[in-house]
């Protein structure tokens, strides 16, 4: 067994833990952490399988943006919360019945796949894919605008929550 597929093991039963805390702890602050810990364990899959600008999104993105966001959301609109009901459904075992199912054929279409063991190959000297992209999201020919208008987007939200929850602790 090779180093990388040592890492990917670990990298995977990493992923596997955190993402069954995201769904059973019951602190909502903690299941958002145990959520960022999930997103980084997919984005070292990522660069195992050398898909730098892959990696590299899913860390800025999902992990700086949206997890974060999502935290802060979290923090600021937080209330207490004692529920006193319980906090599962009846019928979870359907989720986990389908859930289990839907594992079970990614197995088997991953065993059916010829060469699905290997690693990939190298990309070609002087191929340089995040390059291209990055000049495509800043050239003024290109996705500069619509690159400009999704940050601005997600500003607004971000200035909307603080508000929302300013609003909220006066009243």
């Amino acid at each position: 067994m090779t180093a990388e597929q040592i890492i990917f093991l670990l990298t995977g039963a990493l992923i596997l833990v955190s993402a069954l805390l995201v769904v059973t702890v019951r602190n909502l602050l903690h299941a958002a952490l145990w959520l960022v810990v999930a997103l980084f364990g997919v984005a070292v899959l990522y660069a195992i399988l050398q898909a730098s600008f892959l990696a590299v999104v899913q860390v800025v993105v999902y992990i700086g943006a949206i997890a974060i966001l999502f935290i802060f959301a979290v923090m600021l609109t937080r209330r207490e919360m004692r529920d006193t009901g319980p906090q599962t459904r009846p019928n979870w075992w359907i989720a986990a019945l389908l859930g289990a199912l839907v594992l079970t054929g990614l197995i088997v279409i991953m065993l059916a796949v010829p060469g699905a063991d290997r690693t990939p190959a190298a990309l070609p000297e002087g191929l340089d894919t995040v390059w291209a992209l990055g000049n495509a999201l800043v050239s003024p020919e290109a996705y500069v605008l619509p690159f400009e208008v999704a940050s601005v987007l997600l500003l607004a939200a971000l200035v909307g929550a603080v508000y929302v929850a300013g609003v909220g602790k006066k009243s």
